[in-house]
């Protein structure tokens, strides 16, 4: 980058190729868009030889300056195709359009315990390139040989079911090994089924939200090794799945419940013996499309931690974390098996110091843990979340510190691009309330509130407010999903 004041680029040349040592010899067999008068570098739209399901593309660019003197060649980069057609999908959507044990579907408050589903597969040859493409809803996280791929949350995005599901593409290349690796999903709620119900099974029920069914998955996972072989892996009835794991109940609005007791070691690991789980079953597609998502996933972006704590009652203590923040509770906790820890969530406390949760409406925002008793533990929920400043604890053996307690602070990962600071105390007061607002509303959606029961993407409330959203955060990637989001709830009239 030139700091000589004036300074433009006049030109600009992008090579692409199919492999690294192709484009390292600028044999670009794919695009060469030759030497292009212009100083545009964004937005540039490919021009070459036509791009292929799941391949992935290496390139570089050059430039010329005002002078005309002609830069060296970038660092090569790249990038990966998506699934482009429905018929690129090989694998089927599995899980269980019935009820398993333990499912709580004729309530109110629906109880559903995650899904825990597997497969092994041996690898016959050294890993070139491992990609997994995943849909799995209403929200998942992916492991291979034991690990969690990503450090995404509350994913996938939301979209507008039964029309579009978007799917997540992750490169497990370092963690898949030649011979007997283990994939696994957990599979939450999220939104999928219906948050709030009628006393009626929910089959019936439309007159309160939505009901898509029971959590489900579709996957890809493509293999290519050293030698030029191919392998794939797809969601079948050949993996096993189970409801009787440690998330024995998980809803966006009332909250997760944890049994650490109910733990299933080793089940993403190779060996794990799954007799007791079912054959996974082929069941009722989730959308009528699969769409990449194509905006910042949800991250946990920082972690605070209380500024005080206080015992309210007997065995009943008040965590103010200073913040009015959006996110939960990671608990760090030592004590006999089967004592059960209660959090409760609120914004703001009554006179008598106990949570203020008129507003909060049927939500019930409650993470209830339940201890194994071996040794120190530390839990967070995976498919929950929580608009509070105040956390309430009962149940913790003896007295929760400081240390016990961290707020994970979670929203979408959008670029700050704009800070804003006055000599005026009160003013810059003003400006962090806005921009925790802001940032705490971003969950796939630029949604109304976080901590009751409602959290939804009102139209009215962002066209007056995304605007000024888009000086603090580089937004453009969250609406342009949004606008898709509501086209796609369009209806044929228009």
């Amino acid at each position: 980058m030139s700091t000589q004041r004036g300074e433009m680029q006049t030109a600009y040349r992008i090579l692409v190729a199919s492999s690294r040592e192709k484009l390292a010899n600028d044999d670009s067999d794919l695009w060469d868009s030759e030497k292009i008068s212009s100083d545009s570098s964004l937005n540039i739209v490919y021009a070459g030889k036509p791009l292929q399901t799941a391949q992935q593309y290496y390139w570089k660019v050059k430039t010329w300056d005002k002078e005309g003197n002609e830069s060296a060649w970038s660092n090569t980069a790249t990038w990966s195709m998506g699934l482009l057609k429905p018929a690129d999908w090989y694998g089927q959507w599995i899980g269980n359009d019935e009820p398993m044990p333990g499912d709580t579907l004729y309530s109110q408050f629906p109880r559903i315990p995650a899904r825990y589903v597997r497969k092994e597969f041996i690898a016959t040859h050294q890993i070139k390139r491992a990609t997994v493409y995943l849909c799995g809803l209403g929200l998942s996280e992916f492991y291979v040989n034991g690990k969690k791929v990503g450090n995404a949350v509350l994913s996938p995005a939301l979209s507008e079911l039964p029309k579009r599901a978007w799917y997540t593409t992750f490169d497990i290349t370092s963690q898949v090994k030649q011979g007997k690796n283990a994939f696994g999903v957990i599979l939450g709620n999220g939104r999928i089924a219906a948050l709030r119900m009628k006393e009626i099974p929910i089959y019936y029920d439309t007159t309160k939200l939505t009901h898509y069914g029971l959590p489900k998955m579709r996957a890809r996972i493509d293999i290519e090794y050293n030698d030029g072989s191919k392998s794939v892996v797809n969601s079948d009835t050949s993996w096993e799945m189970t409801n009787k794991g440690p998330i024995i109940a998980n809803n966006e609005f009332d909250g997760e419940e944890y049994d650490a007791n109910r733990e299933l070691n080793g089940w993403n690991q190779p060996g794990y013996n799954d007799a007791a789980w079912q054959q996974a079953k082929v069941v009722k597609p989730a959308a009528q499309i699969l769409s990449a998502q194509m905006m910042p996933p949800i991250k946990v972006i920082e972690d605070i931690k209380p500024i005080g704590i206080f015992e309210r009652g007997p065995g009943v203590y008040i965590v103010d974390m200073g913040q009015n923040m959006v996110g939960w509770a990671r608990l760090k906790v030592h004590g006999k098996k089967g004592q059960r820890i209660t959090m409760r969530f609120a914004e703001r406390l009554k006179p008598d110091s106990s949570l203020y949760l008129d507003p909060i409406r049927t939500a019930k925002v409650t993470d209830v843990y339940t201890l194994k008793g071996k040794g120190a533990e530390d839990w967070e929920p995976r498919f929950t979340y929580h608009g509070f400043r105040y956390v309430e604890i009962k149940g913790y053996p003896g007295e929760p510190t400081a240390e016990a307690i961290t707020g994970r602070v979670v929203h979408d990962d959008l670029e700050r691009v704009g800070t804003f600071t006055t000599s005026n105390q009160m003013i810059n007061k003003i400006f962090t309330n806005a921009y925790w607002g802001m940032k705490g509303n971003y969950r796939s959606i630029p949604t109304d509130c976080p901590q009751r029961d409602e959290r939804q993407g009102w139209l009215g409330d962002r066209a007056t407010g995304s605007r000024g959203e888009s000086y603090v955060f580089n937004n453009a990637p969250l609406y342009a999903k949004w606008l898709r989001d509501i086209e796609d709830t369009q209806a044929g009239t228009g």
